[in-house]
């Protein structure tokens, strides 16, 4: 389980400095542009929400089949451990450890998926911002 956790937070670190790469760039590359001149219009958002954009789009391609593949094997593993178990106390643990990761599982993939959908509403709206 030690090892797992580890792994998973590895993991998480990894994502976020993927998805923070891009935004680096992009901010050092507003950096370097001169600044507009007052009274002009307002300024162009598609250059940070294309990368951004398309990033997610990539992560969430990926991070659905993961997410559902993931849940899959571990509760087919917490479901052996069930049914492995004989003692009425390691049972109900192993009960109680299926039933988060059943819920777990199924309220991230809700959050991903509807992250999924919003992203283009999202996307939408800073480009009305303009």
């Amino acid at each position: 389980m030690f090892k797992l956790r580890n792994l998973l937070r590895s993991t998480g670190l990894a994502v976020f400095m993927t998805i923070m790469l891009p935004v680096n760039a992009l901010i050092a590359s507003a950096e370097d542009d001169p600044p507009a001149a007052a009274g002009t219009a307002a300024a162009d958002l598609s250059k940070v929400v294309a990368p951004i954009t398309d990033l997610l789009n990539t992560i969430f391609t990926v991070a659905i089949p993961l997410i559902g593949a993931i849940g899959t094997v571990y509760c087919i593993f917490l479901g052996l451990k069930l049914a492995k178990s004989e003692e009425q106390q390691d049972r109900e643990k192993a009960k109680h450890a299926l039933k988060n990761a059943i819920i777990g599982f199924v309220l991230i993939f809700v959050l991903v998926v509807a992250l999924r959908i919003g992203l283009p509403i999202m996307e939408e709206w800073a480009n009305s911002q303009t």
